[in-house]
Protein backbone atom coordinates (compact mmCIF):
# COMPACT_ATOMS: atom_id res chain seq x y z
CA UNK A 1 0.00 0.00 0.00
CA UNK A 2 2.83 2.32 0.97
CA UNK A 3 6.23 2.49 -0.60
CA UNK A 4 9.16 0.50 1.05
CA UNK A 5 10.80 3.94 3.63
CA UNK A 6 13.30 3.34 6.00
CA UNK A 7 13.17 5.57 9.32
CA UNK A 8 16.33 5.13 12.24
CA UNK A 9 17.49 7.67 14.58
CA UNK A 10 19.85 8.30 16.73
CA UNK A 11 20.43 10.25 20.43
CA UNK A 12 22.69 12.92 20.15
CA UNK A 13 25.59 12.00 22.82
CA UNK A 14 28.31 14.01 20.87
CA UNK A 15 30.61 12.92 18.40
CA UNK A 16 30.04 9.30 17.43
CA UNK A 17 32.96 6.50 17.81
CA UNK A 18 34.02 3.48 15.31
CA UNK A 19 31.96 1.46 16.83
CA UNK A 20 28.84 3.42 15.77
CA UNK A 21 30.13 3.62 12.48
CA UNK A 22 30.62 -0.46 12.03
CA UNK A 23 27.17 -1.03 14.54
CA UNK A 24 25.00 1.25 12.54
CA UNK A 25 26.05 3.76 9.96
CA UNK A 26 27.68 1.24 7.43
CA UNK A 27 23.98 -0.47 7.52
CA UNK A 28 22.52 3.28 7.05
CA UNK A 29 25.25 3.61 4.10
CA UNK A 30 24.32 0.33 2.38
CA UNK A 31 20.69 1.16 2.74
CA UNK A 32 20.28 4.49 1.30
CA UNK A 33 21.31 3.10 -2.05
CA UNK A 34 18.36 0.83 -1.51
CA UNK A 35 15.13 2.49 -0.83
CA UNK A 36 13.92 6.18 0.41
CA UNK A 37 15.70 6.27 3.66
CA UNK A 38 14.85 9.06 6.81
CA UNK A 39 17.72 9.23 9.37
CA UNK A 40 17.19 11.86 12.31
CA UNK A 41 18.61 13.45 15.13
CA UNK A 42 15.86 11.91 18.51
CA UNK A 43 17.07 15.24 20.46
CA UNK A 44 13.80 14.91 22.37
CA UNK A 45 14.74 11.50 23.44
CA UNK A 46 18.11 12.86 24.84
CA UNK A 47 16.03 14.60 27.21
CA UNK A 48 14.41 11.73 28.68
CA UNK A 49 17.23 11.28 30.71
CA UNK A 50 19.52 14.35 30.64
CA UNK A 51 16.37 16.50 31.20
CA UNK A 52 18.04 18.11 34.08
CA UNK A 53 20.96 19.20 31.93
CA UNK A 54 19.96 19.62 28.56
CA UNK A 55 22.96 21.89 27.70
CA UNK A 56 25.29 19.63 25.70
CA UNK A 57 22.14 18.78 23.42
CA UNK A 58 22.59 21.19 20.55
CA UNK A 59 26.56 20.94 20.04
CA UNK A 60 26.00 17.07 20.37
CA UNK A 61 23.56 17.62 17.67
CA UNK A 62 25.65 19.42 15.51
CA UNK A 63 28.51 16.79 15.70
CA UNK A 64 26.67 13.95 15.36
CA UNK A 65 25.23 15.50 12.08
CA UNK A 66 28.94 16.21 10.48
CA UNK A 67 30.07 12.47 11.83
CA UNK A 68 26.98 11.02 9.71
CA UNK A 69 27.96 13.06 6.35
CA UNK A 70 31.88 12.07 7.46
CA UNK A 71 30.97 8.47 7.50
CA UNK A 72 29.21 8.58 4.42
CA UNK A 73 25.54 9.17 4.75
CA UNK A 74 24.54 11.00 1.32
CA UNK A 75 22.03 13.72 1.83
CA UNK A 76 21.15 13.55 -1.76
CA UNK A 77 19.97 9.89 -1.10
CA UNK A 78 18.82 10.20 2.42
CA UNK A 79 16.78 12.66 4.23
CA UNK A 80 18.95 14.11 7.43
CA UNK A 81 16.67 15.80 10.09
CA UNK A 82 16.22 16.91 13.76
CA UNK A 83 13.30 15.43 15.63
CA UNK A 84 12.26 18.44 17.56
CA UNK A 85 11.61 20.34 13.93
CA UNK A 86 9.33 18.16 12.95
CA UNK A 87 6.22 19.17 15.87
CA UNK A 88 4.12 16.30 14.49
CA UNK A 89 6.22 13.52 15.69
CA UNK A 90 4.89 14.96 19.60
CA UNK A 91 1.09 15.42 18.02
CA UNK A 92 0.88 11.91 17.07
CA UNK A 93 3.14 10.59 20.35
CA UNK A 94 0.32 12.45 21.96
CA UNK A 95 -2.98 11.40 20.07
CA UNK A 96 -1.23 7.47 20.59
CA UNK A 97 -1.10 8.33 24.09
CA UNK A 98 -4.49 8.55 24.24
CA UNK A 99 -5.45 5.08 23.80
CA UNK A 100 -1.82 2.97 24.71
CA UNK A 101 -1.94 1.26 27.94
CA UNK A 102 0.27 1.29 30.27
CA UNK A 103 0.77 -2.28 30.76
CA UNK A 104 2.24 -2.22 27.38
CA UNK A 105 5.05 0.80 28.36
CA UNK A 106 6.00 -0.88 31.45
CA UNK A 107 6.71 -4.60 29.65
CA UNK A 108 9.27 -2.72 26.89
CA UNK A 109 12.27 -5.26 28.17
CA UNK A 110 14.78 -1.80 28.61
CA UNK A 111 12.94 0.38 30.28
CA UNK A 112 13.57 -1.61 34.20
CA UNK A 113 16.93 -2.19 32.18
CA UNK A 114 17.77 1.53 31.90
CA UNK A 115 16.18 2.11 35.37
CA UNK A 116 18.30 -0.52 37.03
CA UNK A 117 21.56 0.92 34.73
CA UNK A 118 20.74 4.90 35.44
CA UNK A 119 19.91 4.14 38.99
CA UNK A 120 21.77 7.71 40.21
CA UNK A 121 19.28 9.57 38.17
CA UNK A 122 15.94 9.76 38.84
CA UNK A 123 13.89 8.55 35.96
CA UNK A 124 10.48 8.67 37.63
CA UNK A 125 9.26 10.80 34.69
CA UNK A 126 5.74 10.48 32.12
CA UNK A 127 8.84 11.20 29.62
CA UNK A 128 10.82 8.22 30.44
CA UNK A 129 8.00 5.73 30.82
CA UNK A 130 6.62 7.14 27.21
CA UNK A 131 9.90 7.21 25.19
CA UNK A 132 8.70 3.55 23.37
CA UNK A 133 5.68 5.73 22.93
CA UNK A 134 7.53 8.51 21.15
CA UNK A 135 9.78 6.04 19.31
CA UNK A 136 6.59 4.58 17.72
CA UNK A 137 5.39 8.15 16.91
CA UNK A 138 9.17 7.95 15.02
CA UNK A 139 8.85 5.31 13.08
CA UNK A 140 4.68 5.80 12.47
CA UNK A 141 4.53 9.48 11.23
CA UNK A 142 6.44 8.41 7.87
CA UNK A 143 4.74 5.01 7.81
CA UNK A 144 7.98 3.73 7.74
CA UNK A 145 7.78 -0.03 6.64
CA UNK A 146 11.41 -0.97 7.26
CA UNK A 147 13.32 -0.08 11.11
CA UNK A 148 16.72 -1.30 11.45
CA UNK A 149 17.48 -2.17 14.47
CA UNK A 150 19.51 -4.46 16.56
CA UNK A 151 18.53 -7.76 18.31
CA UNK A 152 17.55 -6.01 21.69
CA UNK A 153 15.56 -3.26 19.98
CA UNK A 154 13.43 -5.50 17.85
CA UNK A 155 10.65 -4.82 20.82
CA UNK A 156 10.53 -1.25 20.25
CA UNK A 157 9.71 -2.32 16.89
CA UNK A 158 7.09 -5.02 18.12
CA UNK A 159 4.82 -2.51 20.70
CA UNK A 160 5.09 0.31 17.59
CA UNK A 161 3.45 -2.59 15.50
CA UNK A 162 0.75 -3.25 18.34
CA UNK A 163 -0.14 0.48 18.45
CA UNK A 164 -0.34 0.69 14.86
CA UNK A 165 -2.94 -1.86 14.87
CA UNK A 166 -4.78 -1.06 17.66
CA UNK A 167 -5.00 2.42 16.38
CA UNK A 168 -6.33 1.04 12.96
CA UNK A 169 -8.75 -0.57 14.88
CA UNK A 170 -10.23 1.57 17.36
CA UNK A 171 -10.04 4.66 14.29
CA UNK A 172 -10.12 2.99 10.80
CA UNK A 173 -13.61 2.95 10.88
CA UNK A 174 -15.25 4.43 7.12
CA UNK A 175 -18.82 5.61 6.86
CA UNK A 176 -19.98 3.08 4.25
CA UNK A 177 -16.72 1.50 4.42
CA UNK A 178 -17.62 -1.96 3.15
CA UNK A 179 -19.36 -0.72 0.07
CA UNK A 180 -16.38 1.28 -0.98
CA UNK A 181 -14.23 -1.62 -0.51
CA UNK A 182 -16.45 -3.87 -2.31
CA UNK A 183 -17.11 -1.01 -5.37
CA UNK A 184 -12.83 -0.53 -5.20
CA UNK A 185 -13.06 -4.62 -6.14
CA UNK A 186 -14.49 -4.40 -9.03
CA UNK A 187 -12.21 -2.13 -10.82
CA UNK A 188 -9.28 -4.99 -10.34
CA UNK A 189 -11.26 -6.52 -13.37
CA UNK A 190 -13.39 -9.79 -13.45
CA UNK A 191 -10.49 -12.20 -12.84
CA UNK A 192 -8.65 -10.21 -10.12
CA UNK A 193 -11.69 -9.64 -8.37
CA UNK A 194 -12.24 -13.10 -8.23
CA UNK A 195 -9.04 -14.13 -7.11
CA UNK A 196 -8.91 -11.09 -4.75
CA UNK A 197 -12.54 -12.34 -2.85
CA UNK A 198 -10.87 -16.17 -2.77
CA UNK A 199 -7.46 -15.28 -1.11
CA UNK A 200 -9.48 -13.00 1.36
CA UNK A 201 -11.47 -15.66 2.30
CA UNK A 202 -8.97 -18.01 2.46
CA UNK A 203 -7.27 -15.75 5.02
CA UNK A 204 -10.63 -14.68 7.23
CA UNK A 205 -12.03 -17.78 7.68
CA UNK A 206 -8.88 -19.98 7.20
CA UNK A 207 -5.58 -17.90 8.98
CA UNK A 208 -3.97 -18.49 5.32
CA UNK A 209 -1.25 -16.02 5.62
CA UNK A 210 0.38 -17.24 2.05
CA UNK A 211 -3.21 -15.87 1.14
CA UNK A 212 -2.81 -12.79 2.48
CA UNK A 213 0.53 -12.22 1.66
CA UNK A 214 -0.15 -13.25 -2.32
CA UNK A 215 -3.49 -10.65 -2.23
CA UNK A 216 -1.27 -7.63 -1.34
CA UNK A 217 1.47 -8.34 -3.99
CA UNK A 218 -1.48 -8.64 -6.54
CA UNK A 219 -2.76 -4.87 -5.07
CA UNK A 220 0.53 -3.64 -5.41
CA UNK A 221 0.94 -4.76 -9.30
CA UNK A 222 -2.92 -3.06 -9.63
CA UNK A 223 -1.97 0.13 -11.81
CA UNK A 224 -5.18 1.49 -12.40
CA UNK A 225 -6.28 1.48 -8.36
CA UNK A 226 -5.95 5.08 -6.59
CA UNK A 227 -4.30 5.50 -3.79
CA UNK A 228 -7.12 5.62 -1.43
CA UNK A 229 -8.95 2.59 -3.12
CA UNK A 230 -5.81 0.72 -2.50
CA UNK A 231 -6.01 1.55 1.13
CA UNK A 232 -9.42 0.28 1.28
CA UNK A 233 -8.32 -3.30 -0.04
CA UNK A 234 -5.78 -4.00 2.28
CA UNK A 235 -7.43 -2.55 5.35
CA UNK A 236 -10.64 -5.10 3.92
CA UNK A 237 -8.44 -7.86 3.46
CA UNK A 238 -7.78 -8.22 7.03
CA UNK A 239 -11.47 -6.80 8.09
CA UNK A 240 -13.21 -3.97 8.24
CA UNK A 241 -11.25 -0.90 8.82
CA UNK A 242 -9.30 1.34 6.88
CA UNK A 243 -5.70 1.48 7.44
CA UNK A 244 -4.33 4.37 8.66
CA UNK A 245 -0.84 3.68 10.41
CA UNK A 246 1.84 1.31 8.59
CA UNK A 247 2.73 -1.99 11.01
CA UNK A 248 6.97 -1.73 10.08
CA UNK A 249 9.38 -4.64 10.24
CA UNK A 250 12.05 -4.89 11.85
CA UNK A 251 15.45 -5.15 9.79
CA UNK A 252 17.95 -6.60 11.79
CA UNK A 253 21.26 -5.15 11.09
CA UNK A 254 24.34 -7.02 12.11
CA UNK A 255 25.94 -5.96 15.87
CA UNK A 256 29.21 -4.23 15.85
CA UNK A 257 31.79 -6.59 15.88
CA UNK A 258 34.11 -3.60 16.66
CA UNK A 259 35.28 -3.91 20.36
CA UNK A 260 36.51 -1.58 22.37
CA UNK A 261 40.49 -1.04 22.88
CA UNK A 262 40.34 -3.28 26.33
CA UNK A 263 38.39 -6.24 24.66
CA UNK A 264 34.54 -4.88 26.42
CA UNK A 265 32.00 -2.79 24.13
CA UNK A 266 33.65 0.54 22.31
CA UNK A 267 31.67 3.35 25.01
CA UNK A 268 32.47 6.91 25.49
CA UNK A 269 31.54 5.97 29.37
CA UNK A 270 34.38 3.32 29.40
CA UNK A 271 37.00 5.78 27.75
CA UNK A 272 37.77 2.68 25.69
CA UNK A 273 36.95 4.43 22.22
CA UNK A 274 38.50 5.88 19.07
CA UNK A 275 35.93 8.85 17.67
CA UNK A 276 35.53 8.86 13.88
CA UNK A 277 37.55 11.70 13.52
CA UNK A 278 40.09 11.53 15.89
CA UNK A 279 43.31 13.25 15.07
CA UNK A 280 46.13 10.44 13.53
CA UNK A 281 48.38 11.09 17.04
CA UNK A 282 45.85 9.93 19.06
CA UNK A 283 44.68 6.89 17.35
CA UNK A 284 48.32 5.62 17.21
CA UNK A 285 49.00 6.33 20.51
CA UNK A 286 46.02 4.38 22.47
CA UNK A 287 46.58 1.45 19.99
CA UNK A 288 50.09 1.21 20.64
CA UNK A 289 49.05 1.23 24.30
CA UNK A 290 46.36 -0.95 24.20
CA UNK A 291 46.73 -4.30 26.87
CA UNK A 292 47.86 -7.48 24.84
CA UNK A 293 47.60 -10.88 26.36
CA UNK A 294 48.73 -11.12 29.93
CA UNK A 295 51.04 -13.76 29.92
CA UNK A 296 52.95 -12.07 27.48
CA UNK A 297 55.40 -10.71 30.10
CA UNK A 298 58.48 -10.44 27.56
CA UNK A 299 58.84 -10.14 24.32
CA UNK A 300 60.20 -13.80 23.95
CA UNK A 301 57.04 -14.75 25.85
CA UNK A 302 54.90 -16.73 23.49
CA UNK A 303 51.29 -15.62 23.44
CA UNK A 304 48.02 -16.37 22.75
CA UNK A 305 45.64 -14.17 19.86
CA UNK A 306 42.34 -15.39 21.65
CA UNK A 307 43.08 -14.03 24.90
CA UNK A 308 44.54 -10.43 23.60
CA UNK A 309 42.03 -7.28 22.64
CA UNK A 310 44.46 -6.39 19.67
CA UNK A 311 43.16 -9.57 17.69
CA UNK A 312 39.52 -8.74 18.16
CA UNK A 313 40.41 -5.70 16.21
CA UNK A 314 42.39 -8.13 13.86
CA UNK A 315 39.37 -9.63 13.06
CA UNK A 316 37.71 -7.04 11.79
CA UNK A 317 40.28 -4.62 10.15
CA UNK A 318 42.99 -7.61 8.77
CA UNK A 319 43.00 -9.67 5.66
CA UNK A 320 43.46 -13.30 6.14
CA UNK A 321 47.52 -13.25 4.96
CA UNK A 322 48.01 -10.42 7.97
CA UNK A 323 45.90 -12.52 10.31
CA UNK A 324 47.98 -15.98 9.98
CA UNK A 325 51.67 -13.73 10.44
CA UNK A 326 49.43 -12.13 13.87
CA UNK A 327 48.84 -15.59 14.90
CA UNK A 328 51.72 -17.22 13.56
CA UNK A 329 54.39 -14.73 15.50
CA UNK A 330 52.07 -14.16 18.47
CA UNK A 331 51.84 -17.69 19.57
CA UNK A 332 55.63 -18.24 17.95
CA UNK A 333 57.20 -15.03 20.03
CA UNK A 334 58.16 -14.19 16.74
CA UNK A 335 56.98 -11.10 16.42
CA UNK A 336 56.48 -8.49 19.77
CA UNK A 337 53.15 -6.68 20.31
CA UNK A 338 53.94 -3.13 19.05
CA UNK A 339 54.73 -5.02 16.03
CA UNK A 340 51.06 -6.52 16.11
CA UNK A 341 49.38 -3.51 16.46
CA UNK A 342 51.15 -1.46 13.08
CA UNK A 343 48.54 -3.26 11.23
CA UNK A 344 45.64 -2.10 12.94
CA UNK A 345 47.03 1.37 13.48
CA UNK A 346 47.72 1.78 8.85
CA UNK A 347 43.87 0.59 8.30
CA UNK A 348 42.06 1.90 11.21
CA UNK A 349 43.86 5.52 10.01
CA UNK A 350 43.11 4.64 5.86
CA UNK A 351 39.78 4.21 7.12
CA UNK A 352 39.89 7.54 9.19
CA UNK A 353 41.50 9.43 5.93
CA UNK A 354 38.15 9.72 3.87
CA UNK A 355 36.23 10.46 6.97
CA UNK A 356 38.18 13.58 8.20
CA UNK A 357 38.14 14.82 4.41
CA UNK A 358 34.72 14.96 3.94
CA UNK A 359 34.12 16.55 7.38
CA UNK A 360 36.78 19.03 6.88
CA UNK A 361 33.94 21.18 4.51
CA UNK A 362 31.28 21.20 6.66
CA UNK A 363 33.54 22.40 9.70
CA UNK A 364 35.07 24.98 7.66
CA UNK A 365 31.56 26.06 6.33
CA UNK A 366 29.33 24.88 9.30
CA UNK A 367 26.14 26.56 7.09
CA UNK A 368 26.27 23.81 4.73
CA UNK A 369 25.29 21.66 7.56
CA UNK A 370 22.43 23.89 7.94
CA UNK A 371 21.51 23.85 4.56
CA UNK A 372 21.40 20.16 4.64
CA UNK A 373 19.07 19.78 7.87
CA UNK A 374 16.90 22.97 6.93
CA UNK A 375 15.91 20.90 3.38
CA UNK A 376 15.73 17.18 5.17
CA UNK A 377 13.39 19.19 8.32
CA UNK A 378 11.14 20.47 5.31
CA UNK A 379 10.65 17.14 3.31
CA UNK A 380 10.05 14.92 6.71
CA UNK A 381 7.68 17.69 7.92
CA UNK A 382 5.54 17.65 4.54
CA UNK A 383 5.15 13.51 5.07
CA UNK A 384 4.39 13.91 8.57
CA UNK A 385 2.12 16.24 7.85
CA UNK A 386 0.40 14.27 5.22
CA UNK A 387 0.03 11.29 8.19
CA UNK A 388 -1.36 13.62 10.78
CA UNK A 389 -4.21 15.13 8.46
CA UNK A 390 -5.45 11.74 8.07
CA UNK A 391 -4.61 10.63 11.74
CA UNK A 392 -7.05 13.97 12.34
CA UNK A 393 -9.66 13.14 10.14
CA UNK A 394 -9.77 9.56 11.48
CA UNK A 395 -10.21 10.53 15.12
CA UNK A 396 -12.75 13.30 14.19
CA UNK A 397 -10.09 16.23 14.90
CA UNK A 398 -10.02 17.54 11.16
CA UNK A 399 -12.72 19.88 12.14
CA UNK A 400 -13.94 20.19 8.11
Amino acid sequence: MYPDRVVSGMRPTGALHLGHYHGALKNWIRMQTEMPCLFFVADWHALTTNYDDPSLIEASTWDMLIDWLAAGVDPSEATLFIQSRVPEHAELHLLLSMATPLGWLERVPTYKDQIEKLSHKDLTTYGFLGYPLLMAADVLIYRATQVPVGEDQVPHVEITREIARRFNHLYGKEKGFEEKAQDAVKKLGSKRAKMYNQLRTEFQQHGKEDALEQAKAMLDDAQSLSMIDRERLFGYLEGSRKLILVEPQARLTESSRLPGLDGQKMSKSYGNSIALREDKESVTRKIRTMPTDPARVRRTDPGDPEKCPVWQLHLVYSNSATKEWVVKGCTSAGIGCLECKQPVIDAVLKEQEPMRERAQQYLDDPSLVRAIVADGCDKARKLAQETMRDVREAMGLSYN
